[in-house]
């Protein structure tokens, strides 16, 4: 399993064919009546889209930490599981990648509130919609899974920012070491 999420974190390849494996079952699911040439269609629309959405941030982060794609990956992975490189050009890749990660999400701190407040009022309007037209069925199912998406999110942000202060730390306390 340690092999796959690596390989999985690697190539954009692959990621590729989850998403679309992922888009094709999800339009099988809901849209049942369709003919499954229309889901397979659908799979490649989604992919592409999420493709080129990872392929975006990967390259900004790239170019940001000043390493390429691979070494992105391998940096990610030292930073989820707080191992601090040795070697001085890794540090200071990854002391770029920390503090741009880190502006990132505090740039997008003040939208949050906003975004959180969408989905309750999309929940909120379906469930309306659902006792007024009668079928609770979905609403009910569909306000589950938002407030499980919400609390998803703001849990991942949290950890996200514990591992880059975390991160931060540790690499001020190695230069301060080495110095």
């Amino acid at each position: 399993m340690r092999s796959f999420k690596r390989w999985l974190a690697r190539s954009l390849a692959a990621q590729a064919v989850m998403i679309f494996l992922l888009g094709v079952g999800v339009s099988a699911l809901f849209r049942r009546g369709d003919h499954p040439v229309l889901w397979v269609i659908q799979g490649f629309f989604y992919a592409a889209i999420g493709v080129t959405c990872v392929a975006v941030r990967r390259r900004r982060a790239s170019r940001a930490a000043g390493t390429d794609p691979r070494g992105l990956a391998e940096l990610s992975r030292r930073i989820r599981h707080r191992e601090v490189p040795s070697e001085p050009g890794e540090r200071e890749s990854m002391r770029r990648l920390v503090d741009d990660q880190l502006s990132l999400l505090e740039r997008n701190r003040r939208w949050l509130p906003h975004w959180l407040g969408l989905m309750g009022l999309i929940t909120a309007a379906l469930l309306a919609l659902g006792v007024a037209t009668g079928s609770l069925a979905f609403p009910l199912v569909f306000a589950v899974a938002m407030i499980c998406l919400c609390c998803w999110v703001v849990w991942m942000r949290r950890r996200a920012l514990d591992r880059f202060h975390y991160m931060r730390a540790a690499l001020r306390e190695e230069h301060e070491r080495v110095s």
